[in-house]
């Protein structure tokens, strides 16, 4: 379903523009036809910089490092660039482009579950998926729908996803997940007993304790990671104390999405900050694949 909505929103902003530049063409107002063309097709580069605004305001008083505005503007430019390659291409277009991978001789090699965030489908791992099949890593990339259901609704998805892992492998893999996919993995994890079937989960930019941002939520899940929101306070309630030592939390004081910065942080994780690096362009950074191809005992050649 979110594939087809962004191919529909894509294809539509493209043809809104072309139909707005043909128009103010024909009336001889070529200036009037370029701006407002860009505005359409670039317009979400100034929804990106009033979130940048919002995320280093609320930051100044979190214990992370505070971002300079060169590492912001860097993070925001990083952003633009990375949102219409994941939004606008690989979701709508090539989420199939890299079938998950359980080869007939992967018995005994660890595999690596991904789970991704909101408003996005596997496609937003492409460059990593292309790299596992390189290296002939077992792994299984989960979609998860309804798109605007409740983070509850996708324990059966990630528990289908392990148990196929499981089957191929048959040791625990190494879970990686971007945004609300960390949340999705930590519900799950009280659903089925993931101490003993997760080797080591990663997440990046997961809003652990919520996102300010989210307080104008209108969708069940987003709404469920509003800042101190009763669905939080339930989940760590039902986690032991050194429940996040089986993590390692990549965070970054840029991320316009998940803010304050600390908030995407467990107690008793690893953290890693990843400095000027934005929330969707964190999972293309070189950084987190490394680590999991670490946990993964995989030497890249």
């Amino acid at each position: 379903m979110l594939a087809w909505l962004q191919r529909l929103s894509t294809i539509g902003l493209l043809a809104l523009a072309l139909a707005w530049a043909g128009w103010q063409l024909r009336e001889g107002r070529p200036g009037w036809a370029v701006a407002g063309a860009l505005l359409i097709v670039l317009g979400y580069a100034l929804v990106l910089a009033v979130e940048f605004l919002f995320m280093h305001a609320v930051n100044a008083r979190d214990a992370a490092p505070r971002a300079t505005l060169v590492q912001v503007a860097q993070a925001w430019w990083g952003e633009v660039l990375a949102a219409p390659a994941v939004f606008c291409w690989r979701q709508p277009f090539q989420w199939r482009r890299w079938p998950d991978h359980l080869p007939a001789g992967a018995s005994g090699r660890r595999g690596l579950l991904l789970v991704h965030g909101f408003i996005c489908n596997r496609g937003v791992w492409n460059p990593w998926l292309e790299r596992l099949s390189a290296l002939d890593v077992p792994f299984v990339a989960v979609n998860l729908e309804p798109v605007f259901g409740s983070i509850d609704d996708y324990v059966p998805l990630i528990e289908e996803a392990m148990r196929r892992l499981e089957a191929a492998t048959g040791v625990p893999p190494v879970v990686v997940a971007h945004s609300m996919g960390g949340l999705t993995l930590r519900r799950w994890w009280q659903e089925a007993g993931g101490d003993s079937r997760v080797h080591h989960a990663i997440t990046l930019g997961s809003p652990h304790h919520g996102t300010w941002l989210a307080r104008w939520a209108m969708s069940r899940n987003a709404q469920q990671v509003r800042l101190g929101s009763p669905w939080l306070q339930n989940l760590a309630a039902r986690e032991g104390a050194g429940f996040g030592a089986r993590f390692t939390c990549f965070f970054g004081h840029c991320d316009n999405i998940v803010f304050p910065a600390s908030s995407a942080l467990l107690p008793a994780a690893h953290g890693v900050h990843l400095p000027a690096v934005a929330h969707v362009h964190m999972a293309d950074r070189p950084e987190p694949l490394a680590e999991a191809l670490r946990r993964l005992g995989v030497t890249p050649p």
